[in-house]
């Protein structure tokens, strides 16, 4: 069971909130039209903006995805509380299997379609206050040059974008400044579910497998206080990160109506040769709309963490020019695109049973 902890502010929420004014002032939210919001047919048919091939030049990724070949490796049954849709009696389980259903009636059909980008960037701007300051910046500043390195292989996350626990686990790896394989298990997947089943012996997220230490876990608490000792140089995790789930986890999954929770029909049921790569950091709001997509497609990629602070800012510049994510590499066709809305464009257009 869950327990809530309320605790006085520490010091370094204020340290946070100056340190992400920057990141806030990008969040445009107009406040004016959300008061008299109304949804209608109109507001949501809009036109999506044609897409263009818009391959930024620059250093081929030195952060090439590594083969997984130990995605099949047997890894050790643990205890799992977040049990998704799995007959679990844990309210917050329960809570979330009765939700699936319901904000599906509210989002669109079709990911693919049209979009109402106003409405995707103040509901995934307001998601991002309300995890505020989770998820945003990097940690590794308090570690030292070997622990700032990664891992030699990469760890690999089983999740779905829309699990409020998922993105416990996610907020984690952007502190922790980790690249990590990247598994979307949407509900009506057909293959990442089921791969968890055969590694874990159920089909319960998150689920983590670190294969430099032959470790493999459910449970998102368990998940992020190992991923601090591993990989945190043995600090606990960061001031409320843990506690503030219950509190608002949730709001992301409700603000985004359950985009990146289920499986699009028309997704490709061919695996691309090499893995997407995704830079980006947990609470920004413009990589949420990508991750979704990502989920909905069941797309497995490489997460290169780039918090506010990351060691992989500069790389990022050389090869994009900015420090801005999202930024979308796919050595499959050689594709280089920020930008969300031409990444979503890009990933619809190229990643669909209609282009196979």
């Amino acid at each position: 069971m869950h327990s809530l902890t309320v605790s006085s502010p520490n010091p370094s929420f204020i340290a946070d909130f100056h340190n992400n004014r920057k990141c806030l002032a990008r969040i445009q939210i107009p406040l004016l039209n959300l008061v008299d919001f109304k949804p209608s047919a109109s507001l949501l048919a809009v036109s999506c903006t044609s897409y263009s091939k818009n391959v930024v030049s620059g250093k081929r990724n030195r952060f090439y995805a590594r083969n997984s070949a130990n995605q099949e490796q047997e890894a050790q049954i643990s205890q799992e509380e977040e049990v998704i849709g799995s007959g679990s009696s844990s309210p917050s389980t329960s809570f979330l299997s009765l939700l699936c259903p319901l904000l599906k009636l509210f989002s669109a059909e079709d990911p693919s379609g049209p979009r109402n980008y106003l409405l995707e960037e103040v509901t995934s701007s307001l998601s991002t206050i309300a995890r505020f300051p989770w998820g945003s910046r990097s940690l590794s500043d308090g570690l030292d040059d070997r622990q700032k390195v990664d891992p030699p292989r990469h760890l690999q996350l089983f999740e779905f974008e829309a699990c409020p626990f998922c993105r416990r686990v996610r907020e984690a790896i952007t502190e922790l400044d980790l690249s990590v394989e990247i598994f979307p298990c949407p509900k009506g997947s057909v293959r990442h579910r089921a791969m968890v089943g055969r590694l874990g012996g159920r089909e319960q997220f998150p689920f983590l497998v670190d294969p430099n230490t032959g470790t493999s876990m459910y449970e998102s608490s368990d998940i992020v206080k190992y991923l601090f000792e591993q990989y945190g140089g043995k600090r606990n995790p960061s001031f409320g990160l843990l506690e503030s789930t219950l509190l608002t986890g949730w709001m992301p999954t409700l603000l985004r109506a359950g985009r990146g929770m289920t499986l699009w029909k028309n997704s490709t049921k061919e695996l691309p040769p090499v893995k997407l790569e995704l830079f980006s950091y947990e609470n920004n709001p413009y990589a949420r709309i990508v991750r979704e997509a990502l989920c909905e497609l069941e797309l497995p990629y490489v997460l290169q963490s780039v918090g506010n602070g990351s060691k992989r800012a500069k790389l990022l510049y050389e090869m994009s020019g900015s420090e801005e994510v999202p930024y979308l590499v796919d050595h499959n066709t050689g594709m280089e695109i920020r930008e969300y809305k031409k990444i979503l464009s890009y990933l619809f257009q190229t990643y669909t049973s209609a282009t196979t």
